[in-house]
């Protein structure tokens, strides 16, 4: 059994979905793979060569003992889902994916293993792919209680280019499948992704908190800029504005993205538009990153902005009609770069 899964990047939406905010990410042409079968002993053992590491552990002890143990609770997790498991597994997991750079490499990982597992199973289960997101980011997010959402376990799973909402209940709908490429550059710097996270948002579930205290009718999803501040200080208004435009810039994205025929242009635009939010109001841009962007700009690019959480990791550019051109600019100022486009969720490819 080969199951393939992708990647993602962020393109309206960054740093909002564990607001409850919605978000359009869109799976990428990198991938997770994980190949593997049924084996004759109660174990599951999996082998990772990209790191030259394996693993395994016995179906019968899914205590955890270490942190994030994704293998055993994504295990778990379809244990409590319903489904048995007689006999365990033996496993190879590779992934294209950049490790620890905001393109959802963990969740590939997780949407695929759970997946995996299904097919795994005793009696394989008939999920479709929203289900498979779903249970991947309880296994991931829930059951550890991380500080980040969902869009990334949905959006690998689901795949395309998605517009995901979690309030008032979780809704996903493909929003456009006329995007051509985009440059992804990684610039290699290390990040504080649970770090960074938290930060984000926790200082802002503070500050909606006390505007509520002031206004209970408040509503991020509804207030327009003119919401009423008083009780905040000047840092807190400039984090809630923020968060505001950020909403607003997808909210007009989303409606270039569902045309026959979007503005290319226009969705560059909004995308560097986008970002100015996540470099000087939640901080999360480095130098580094701006000076990719800066040379993928000057290059023609029609728009670009930090992917993920921020403080090291990818950018995007968006070059639907230069990218072999856009990619050069950005490898000359140090990033490493690939050539991306939409695809599907996670895939059998082979039974």
């Amino acid at each position: 059994m080969t199951i393939q899964t992708p990647g993602r990047i962020c393109l309206f939406g960054e740093h909002q979905d564990y607001l409850g905010l919605p978000v359009i990410p869109m799976a990428i042409s990198l991938n997770s793979q994980i190949i593997g079968e049924r084996s004759k002993r109660k174990e599951v053992i999996i082998n990772k060569p990209d790191l030259n590491e394996s693993g395994s552990f016995l179906l019968n002890d899914l205590a955890y003992t270490k942190t994030r143990d994704y293998f055993k609770s994504g295990l778990k997790v379809c244990i409590n889902e319903g489904l048995s498991f007689t006999t365990g597994v033996e496993c190879e997991i590779t992934s294209q994916i950049p490790i620890q750079a905001g393109c959802g490499s963990s969740s590939a990982i997780m949407v695929g293993w759970i997946h995996f597992l299904s097919q795994m199973a005793d009696q394989p289960p008939n999920w479709d792919r929203q289900k498979i997101g779903e249970l991947a980011y309880r296994a991931e997010v829930t059951e550890f209680n991380e500080p980040g959402g969902m869009m990334d376990q949905y959006s690998s799973a689901v795949g395309g280019t998605i517009y995901l909402e979690s309030e008032p209940e979780i809704s996903i709908r493909e929003v456009s499948s006329k995007l051509g490429a985009f440059v992804l550059g990684d610039s290699g710097e290390p990040k504080d992704t649970m770090g960074i996270l938290q930060r984000c948002r926790d200082n802002r579930s503070t500050i909606i908190k006390k505007v509520k205290i002031q206004n209970p009718n408040f509503d991020l999803h509804s207030c327009d800029s003119d919401f009423g501040t008083d009780g905040l200080n000047y840092d807190e208004k400039v984090l809630l504005e923020g968060t505001i435009r950020n909403r607003d810039l997808l909210r007009q994205a989303l409606q270039e993205l569902e045309k026959d025929k979007p503005d290319h242009e226009l969705i560059g635009k909004l995308l560097s538009e986008h970002h100015p939010v996540l470099r000087d109001v939640l901080k999360v841009s480095t130098s580094k990153i701006e000076t990719m962007l800066d040379a993928a700009l000057n290059a023609g690019a029609l728009g670009g902005k930090i992917n993920g959480s921020g403080g090291g990791g990818c950018m995007f550019a968006y070059a639907p009609d230069n990218s072999e051109f856009i990619a050069d600019a950005i490898e000359k100022v140090g990033g490493k770069t690939y050539i991306i486009e939409p695809v599907a969720g996670s895939r059998i490819i082979a039974s």
